[in-house]
């Protein structure tokens, strides 16, 4: 395979069953999918999961693959398909290749035998949780309507049980959207998670599913309280938490503070790297975008390669940047936000450019508040030491020393104290991705941590 036939480090997410599953969960987006395939059993075949492993395998240029499962409901298709999909990663495993499976599970079928198999096989599981009792049965409930809060919190004790690794996947929506620490705080204390990703619920007002329309309906996020959500977290997290509770939007920044790459899609410059294939074997371009002018190709008929490194998936990757409006090229936190992911970007700017993230006054927010402390962290990084080390200075100034960060100009002097003007102490940004070892790119430990569970529930 020519290296054009392929994209460097593409990653695709497999969905089985498809759109099915055994929750009806208010705010998915997912089950109306369910309609492009009206005759389907949304069952993957033996024989695609056998085409979809060989190929995978062979478009990789990595040594390390990750195979992700997610549905509707993976778990549907029962512990053999899964048993066998390991089976088929030995058998087309190229030398020096290791593999990291992991799958996105409501949880609610999860037991001993599951749990068992997912620590012998080292699968990374993303359980979704919205946090406490009232606010996780809001709205992820069951066919019948239901509460699915004492299946979920059964499956978390399972796991842990099993010492199985696994994440909390939260969304952020209109009935948690006011109890930012309550939900923060359960996660941290009574689930014992260490990471955390909070989703946003940006549910588009039409009977698709498709991202259509300029309205949203009740069940969403409010944008500035979203911001304001994220920022009550991170000001406990600053505090106490640095190093011992990984939430991704936190990595994701400091990332950027630092200086390198994200490693998650919705926050990079482009995308079209990220890809998903239904249960029948047709590849769209990104899971928020399964419909049908999205459609790429099917790997029954098309090698995988080639349908990943097409044209038209070159193009829409590509328009995230291309797209991206002038009054967002100017914004000052456009480093680190990047216009967000593109199925958010249906409002316009004040200027009536169309392409505006509806999220953007709340992450505008939430990235300017976090600026004096990602700058010191990010430092303390460049020099060797650990982010963590802002805990003593949040911890015995509240917080003073590090909103000084974010005060001075470029050419005063750091509030550090090492005599420095402050663009180069404290104030840098540009110019530090070489300053950090590429055997310690934060970059990749980001990415290792939260490339499997990136590609959102919700």
């Amino acid at each position: 395979m020519s290296k054009k036939d392929a994209l460097p480090g593409f990653h695709l997410m497999a969905k089985p069953t498809g759109a099915a599953c055994n929750l009806g969960c208010k705010y998915c987006f997912f089950l109306s999918k369910k309609n492009l395939y009206p005759k389907s059993s949304f069952r993957m075949s033996d024989e695609l999961l056998e085409t979809y492993i060989r190929q995978y395998v062979e478009s990789q240029r990595s040594p390390s693959v990750t195979i992700a499962w997610q549905g509707g409901e993976p778990t549907l298709m029962g512990l053999d398909f899964f048993r066998r999909s390991i089976e088929l990663e030995e058998k087309y495993r190229r030398p020096g290749m290791t593999f990291q499976n992991t799958m996105q599970t409501n949880g609610t079928l999860l037991d001993d035998e599951w749990c068992e198999f997912f620590r012998e096989t080292n699968f990374l599981i993303g359980l979704s949780l919205d946090g406490p009792r009232e606010l996780h049965d809001a709205y992820r409930v069951d066919k019948l309507g239901g509460p699915t809060f004492d299946r979920v919190m059964k499956a978390a004790r399972l796991l842990k049980k099993h010492e199985v690794d696994f994440n909390i996947l939260t969304t952020v929506h209109a009935a948690n959207q006011d109890h930012p620490l309550e939900v923060y705080r359960f996660l941290r204390d009574e689930v014992k998670t260490d990471f955390i990703q909070f989703i946003p619920i940006v549910e588009r007002d039409n009977d698709t599913g498709y991202q259509e329309g300029d309205t949203v309906t009740d069940r969403s996020v409010d944008p500035e309280k979203y911001g304001r959500f994220l920022i009550s977290v991170f000001d406990e997290w600053v505090k106490r938490d640095v190093g011992k509770t990984f939430v991704q939007i936190f990595d994701v920044a400091l990332a950027a503070w630092s200086g390198v790459p994200a490693g998650i899609c919705a926050f990079s410059e482009t995308c079209g790297t990220a890809m998903v294939m239904e249960h029948n074997g047709d590849v769209y371009s990104c899971d928020h975008f399964v419909e049908p002018k999205y459609l790429l190709g099917n790997i029954n008929e098309r090698p995988l390669s080639k349908i990943a490194s097409s044209a038209k998936q070159r193009k829409f990757g590509r328009d995230k940047l291309d797209l991206l409006p002038e009054y967002c090229r100017k914004c000052e936190v456009r480093f680190v936000c990047n216009g967000e992911c593109p199925k958010n970007r249906f409002i316009k700017t004040p200027d009536g450019e169309p392409g505006l993230n509806y999220l953007c006054s709340g992450y505008k927010e939430f990235f300017r508040h976090i600026d004096g402390s990602m700058r010191f962290m990010a430092d303390e990084l460049r020099r060797g030491r650990a982010p963590a080390n802002i805990m003593s200075y949040t911890g015995s100034c509240e917080g003073k020393v590090i909103k000084a960060f974010a005060k001075p100009g470029r050419n005063d002097p750091c509030p550090c104290g090492s005599g420095l003007k402050f663009k180069k102490c404290h104030g840098r940004i540009e110019g530090q991705r070489d300053a950090i070892p590429a055997e310690e790119s934060l970059s990749k430990k980001i990415g290792d941590r939260w490339k499997s569970v990136s590609k959102r529930f919700s």
